[in-house]
């Protein structure tokens, strides 16, 4: 298994930025690309989470 991710073959490198758009459409990211930069990534993620703890709380 390790080797995979050493040899990053194609057609796994393809199923990991089909499951990162996946993830980003369920998101309902319109704008998401493979070049958005991580940080952008965490800071809607943790907007998210921030706003819907403030839901459960109310």
């Amino acid at each position: 298994m390790t080797n995979l991710y050493n040899q990053h073959p194609a057609w796994l490198t393809q199923a990991h930025a089909q499951l990162d758009a996946a993830v980003a459409a369920a998101y309902g990211w319109q704008d998401y690309t493979p070049a958005m930069p991580d940080g952008e990534i965490l800071r809607r993620l943790l907007a998210l989470n921030l706003q819907r703890a403030a839901a459960q709380r109310a």
